[in-house]
């Protein structure tokens, strides 16, 4: 995404979320739809807005189904978290403390966890460097 800016993580990281997350629907010929929720690790307000443009830029509507893990933790509002949560921790509070607990009382059957990171260190943005993103993707199904 060329972002540079260590305070930005959740624009550095959305990148590499659409990416996952289209390759996941091509490869499997899904698309949103097939899946109850969406959820993305840790990309805040401002990632999560990047990720539904960038996904509707290649024909993907996600807004129905799609959230961030980090934006789900937190009150924005009464918590004064300005972007949300984050850190690598968000998405799997979120999936063993929520999502869980959905899926075994049978609320969501089908849910898509995308889990988001960043590849740097304090040297490489203090030189400069963009900030490369990664993301993996896990479906879970529920047996019907």
């Amino acid at each position: 995404m060329g972002i540079k800016d260590a305070n930005n993580m959740g624009a550095a990281m959305a990148g590499a979320a659409e990416d996952t997350l289209i390759s996941h629907f091509k490869d499997t010929g899904r698309n949103p739809s097939y899946y109850d929720a969406i959820l993305t690790g840790d990309l805040g307000y401002i990632g999560k807005d990047i990720l539904i443009d960038l996904a509707s830029s290649k024909g993907y509507n996600i807004k129905s189904n799609y959230n961030d893990c980090g934006t789900l933790i937190f009150d924005k509002a009464k918590q004064d978290t300005h972007s949300g949560g984050s850190g690598c921790g968000c998405i799997a509070t979120v999936f063993s403390g929520y999502v869980y607990k959905l899926l075994k009382e049978n609320k969501y059957k089908k849910v898509l966890m995308i889990a988001t990171g960043a590849l740097m260190n304090s040297t490489s943005t203090q030189q400069g460097e963009s900030i490369p993103g990664i993301a993996h993707a896990i479906s879970i199904e529920m047996p019907n």
